[in-house]
């Protein structure tokens, strides 16, 4: 993998296509009309569409995305609804004509259903939260097993197996960060990636952060949202817990959301130990490939670089946490938890 082909898409400046043109898009190709508001985005141009019949959103692609990719990203979400429709990811909005992906020259443009709920970001961390997190990750997995598309096969910067070829991203970060994040990729590419490479590869979600996860905050243990399948990639399974578990990292016990995270997991789909044995080196992997990217972005697109930025404290508090447990210890510990009977 190489910058350059992986990070690719991550380096171009997301389309800027004016409201208006949307809307008449939205109207010719899918009938309907209401009003539009701006949605953050690392890479595409989305917006809520209110309309009398409810709430969508209108996604319009990066230009540079290659097209398999987002009719990849399309027939997952088609999957998902077929094979597991209590999920609560968005559903696919066909157009007038049957399509489900509209060819535009700023872009592939899609309708996609609006999801209630707050992004659980916003939301107070719980051990009944992380469970409902790993619970759903698990069953998300377990359904995209079984989904396959030859795009999903592609170099992806943000894939925690290409965490080695972040080296010449290292010089973004803040200095005092630049020593660790260099030694740690040297080992991951010694030790963790040959181990790494034995485990089950399939596609995943890529991107299970609390920002593309919605509940309602009346019940907040339950999901009512899974949304962004733009990082969905074949990698390791393993590999989509780690993501999740990054964001989970309580400073002060560590063990205290990631616990009821991979148990949840395990319950709805069963982890090898072998996997287990390596999440703890993929969870530093996460939060250094979060650092390091966003580092790298924000310094390329400063007017956008608060929200490229959004997760990199946390993300810091979790490694210095990280750092203070040695791995194989912990990885015990998740082990023994999922070997005990949960009711």
């Amino acid at each position: 993998m190489t910058i350059a082909s992986a990070g690719h898409l991550l380096s171009l400046p997301s389309p800027q296509l004016e409201a208006a043109k949307l809307a008449s898009l939205a109207r010719t190709y899918w009938g309907v009309t209401g009003s539009l508001t701006s949605l953050t985005s690392e890479r595409d141009q989305n917006h809520r569409l209110d309309t009398q019949n409810g709430s969508f959103v209108l996604k319009l692609a990066n230009s540079a995305e290659d097209p398999a990719l987002t009719e990849a990203q399309t027939l997952a979400l088609l999957h998902v609804e077929a094979t597991a429709p209590d999920l609560p990811a968005p559903r696919v909005v066909a157009a007038r004509d049957g399509r489900t992906i509209i060819s535009t020259p700023d872009g592939a443009l899609r309708l996609l259903t609006w999801c209630e709920g707050i992004p659980l970001a916003l939301l107070p961390r719980s051990p009944g939260l992380s469970t409902a997190i790993g619970r759903a990750l698990g069953r998300l997995d377990a359904t995209l097993s079984t989904y396959h598309h030859p795009a999903t096969d592609h170099p992806l910067l943000w894939d925690i197996r290409n965490a080695a070829g972040l080296a010449p991203l290292i010089p973004s970060l803040p200095t005092d960060l630049q020593p660790q994040a260099a030694a740690y990729l040297r080992r991951f590419d010694s030790h963790i990636a040959p181990a790494l490479a034995r485990l089950p590869r399939q596609v995943i979600h890529g991107d299970f952060n609390p920002h593309n996860l919605l509940a309602d905050p009346a019940r907040p243990d339950v999901l009512t949202g899974i949304l962004d399948f733009g990082d969905m990639t074949l990698s390791h399974r393993i590999c989509d817990l780690a993501v999740a578990g990054s964001y989970l990292i309580d400073p002060e016990a560590p063990l205290g959301l990631l616990m009821p995270l991979v148990t949840g997991y395990h319950a709805t789909n069963p982890l090898h130990a072998d996997e287990i044995a390596v999440l703890p080196d993929l969870l530093t992997a996460r939060l250094i490939t979060t650092l390091t990217i966003s580092a790298w972005r924000a310094a390329r697109y400063p007017e956008n670089a608060p929200y490229i930025l959004r997760n990199a404290p946390a993300s810091r508090t979790g490694l210095a946490a990280l750092g203070r447990v040695e791995p194989a210890r912990l990885a015990a510990q998740l082990q023994s938890a999922c070997e005990r009977p949960h009711g």
